[in-house]
């Protein structure tokens, strides 16, 4: 077993707002936002392919260059090989894109050439984590995840790739980029990976985690990033939920929380930020900002004080598992 490879920083910042999620950003907003999480103290950067066709890693390699390149962890994702596209290739929810068109690839060689690829369009030296993009039920149906998972998990694909690279020193660390936790215990029963980006399945709306992926985390030494702590935006107040419109269960439950906040005079989206950061296999929580403002409110929300008893209240309404840690006050 490897030993087991973690971001810098607890707080991160993902990228899928510098790959034009949602809405367009500027060039110089995306500069400008990871100037403003640069001076914030975040030294965990994740990107992936996928966002924008390659538009967000352009951006950080723009951003980062001339940084030095040992302060800090990057991160990026294979399964999906970039081609020349004439136009953009424009996949929901992303808006933008650079001129490029997606193939499905979880082969080692594409895994490989994956990394190279986003390096070249970085123009830095190296990758730290590397995670295995959407290997996931929530993208394909249920046939075609079995046909990926045995073309990535099987000789000659990408966790037998990615485990190459990290005995290579190509890499530091590899693990799955997904939001379903079922991919994940597979991984670690079939492979070794080092840490997982699990978006959306462990927040103050979902704490599926906990019952086994969690545990077995702790058991094997691998450590688990989180994305979308907010939901797609949703503790933060926003529409989405899961990257889609949300339901109305999920809009009632998002005001039970908010009025229990309301009661001890806390900021949801502090406490949904803070939440799942203290979980002790949680290595680092990346929320995605496309503009200085927002990076800026992240990192101080990781700063502000929640009172114990509105964690006891949520329990005490079964708005929050039992066994869930908690920030100490």
């Amino acid at each position: 077993m490897s030993q087991r490879y973690q971001p810098i920083t607890r707080l991160g910042m993902g990228g899928t707002g510098l790959g034009d999620m949602y809405h367009r950003t500027s060039e110089e907003a995306g500069k400008a936002t990871v100037d403003a999480a640069w001076e914030a103290g975040i030294r965990y950067f994740d990107t992936a392919p996928h966002y924008g066709a390659g538009l967000s890693e352009h951006r950080f390699g723009v951003a980062l260059r001339n940084r030095p390149r040992n302060e800090y962890t990057l991160s990026s994702k294979v399964g999906r090989i970039l081609v020349p596209s004439e136009t953009p290739e424009i996949a929901d929810p992303f808006v933008g894109g650079l001129p490029f068109r997606r193939i499905t690839d979880y082969s080692a060689d594409g895994a490989r050439r994956s990394v190279e690829d986003s390096l070249q369009r970085m123009a830095l030296s190296h990758l730290d984590i590397v995670y295995v993009h959407d290997l996931s039920p929530d993208r394909f149906s249920q046939a075609e995840y079995e046909h990926y998972y045995a073309i990535a998990a099987g000789k000659g694909g990408a966790f037998e790739g990615l485990v190459k690279l990290r005995e290579e020193g190509v890499i530091k660390g590899w693990g799955l980029g997904v939001n379903t936790v079922d991919p994940c215990l597979r991984a670690l029963r079939d492979s070794d990976p080092d840490i997982f980006l699990l978006a959306g399945r462990y927040t103050l709306m979902e704490t599926t985690p906990l019952e086994r992926l969690f545990p077995l985390c702790a058991e094997r030494g691998a450590h688990v990033v989180l994305g979308g702590p907010y939901n797609s935006g949703f503790l933060a107040g926003g529409p989405n939920y899961d990257y889609a419109p949300a339901g109305a269960d999920k809009i009632a439950q998002r005001e039970r929380l908010r009025q229990v906040a309301a009661r001890h005079g806390v900021d949801l989206a502090a406490a949904a930020l803070q939440f799942g950061a203290a979980h002790p296999v949680v290595a680092a929580t990346i929320p995605g900002a496309s503009s200085p403002e927002h990076l800026k409110r992240n990192a101080a929300l990781m700063e502000v004080r929640v009172p114990k008893v509105f964690w006891e209240e949520l329990k005490a309404e079964q708005l929050l598992a039992q066994e869930a840690p908690v920030p100490s006050a």
